[in-house]
């Protein structure tokens, strides 16, 4: 296996253990949610006047994959919808104070996990993160182009 190949299954690996090692308390604790609708709860908590394209875009799924989730939150009470009013047709998304209660635990956790991690990261210097960050970017770029190729609809679901 050359290096190229190691980079990316060492990639898969680490992606899928921290998957599989925050799989059970992140469903314990986010009960009758889904991964995408909490992603999609994250999203609008960060992004004001997120909505369904702004959404489609930034986790990888279609218009109409988000529009399902999005009516699921609202039907939840978990995300309500809004108007601009000098914009009668865009539809925007905000965060009810239960959606900011499932964002609030879904942060914690994440913070959990890092903590539990701290100790491989205070061993990497400024300059080994410098390079993994400058690689991470360029390997993001390219595989933006190469989305934007496909063209924004033929994103998976």
């Amino acid at each position: 296996m050359n290096k190229e190949e190691q980079v990316l299954t060492g990639f898969r690996d680490l992606f899928n253990k921290m998957v599989w090692l925050n799989k059970d308390k992140m469903e314990d604790s986010l009960k009758g949610h889904k991964s995408s609708e909490v992603h999609c709860i994250e999203y609008i908590e960060r992004n004001t006047d997120s909505n369904v394209t702004k959404l489609a875009e930034s986790l990888y799924m279609t218009r109409g994959a988000i529009s399902k989730i999005t009516k699921k939150l609202i039907k939840k009470g978990l995300v309500e919808s809004y108007q601009k009013p000098d914009n009668n047709k865009e539809i925007y998304f905000r965060l009810t104070e239960q959606g900011k209660e499932i964002n609030k635990i879904h942060e914690e956790l994440h913070q959990e996990f890092r903590e539990r991690d701290k100790a491989v990261f205070e061993q990497v210097t400024e300059e080994q993160f410098d390079s993994m960050l400058i690689f991470v970017e360029r390997y993001n770029r390219h595989l933006d182009a190469e989305i934007k190729k496909l063209g924004a609809d033929t994103r998976p679901e």
